[in-house]
């Protein structure tokens, strides 16, 4: 996916508003300045951000539940911004973004005052271990952890309802046939629209 085929893509996926886009850009903007202090993304991904980072983070919204008001979307190991700013950009969700690195915790702080995202977007400044449980009605993890690891760890802030959305790369039907037969169930995979060699692990519960 080119970066004039990715931004076509998110016009037409979620007719996305001036100020959106504006947001976007931003955000972009102060991804790119905030490197030359840290190694926030690859330098190879740098000069297609809108297919490897912006679009591959906002396919996760075709699997997640209706974005309406009060929903909880927990990303985990949320990083440069990923999937955790994108989906508080796009979508009408309570993000909440778990990152326990200080400069990163300063970074995504930054961006969400910078684009006023503020009302429902919070970062968790702490390691998973050490935050306290709620339901969460989405749970994302882009690169946090291993499967088993990361549903060990996160499975408190599920419920019956809780919808997953990991994207996994090339290891996704790897990783989940090391789950027990009881995780595998919960999940399945679709395929990501910016690698085809790349899956989304897709569960509920």
């Amino acid at each position: 996916m080119t970066e004039d085929e990715a931004q076509a893509w998110l016009r037409a996926e979620y007719d996305v508003s001036r100020e959106t886009r504006q947001r976007l850009e931003l955000f972009i903007a102060l991804l790119r300045n905030e490197m030359q202090r840290q190694n926030l993304i690859s330098k190879a991904s740098a000069d297609s951000l809108w297919g490897r980072h912006i679009v591959d983070s906002a396919q996760l919204l075709r699997y997640a539940p209706k974005p309406e008001v009060g929903k909880v979307w927990l990303d985990l190991g949320t990083g440069a911004g990923f999937p955790g700013i994108v989906i508080a950009i796009l979508g009408n969700y309570q993000v909440q973004m778990v990152e326990s690195r200080k400069r990163r915790c300063e970074f995504l702080n930054h961006v969400i005052d910078q684009t006023a995202i503020d009302d429902h977007a919070l970062v968790l400044a702490d390691r998973l271990e050490n935050i306290e449980s709620f339901p969460a009605d989405v749970i994302s993890a882009r690169a946090f952890a291993p499967l088993d690891r990361l549903i060990a760890l996160s499975h408190r802030f599920s419920t019956k309802n809780t919808v997953w959305l990991l994207p996994k790369g090339k290891n996704a039907v790897r990783e989940l046939k090391g789950l027990s037969p009881k995780r595998q169930k919960m999940f399945h995979v679709e395929h990501s629209l910016t690698d085809p060699d790349a899956g989304i692990l897709v569960g509920k519960g």
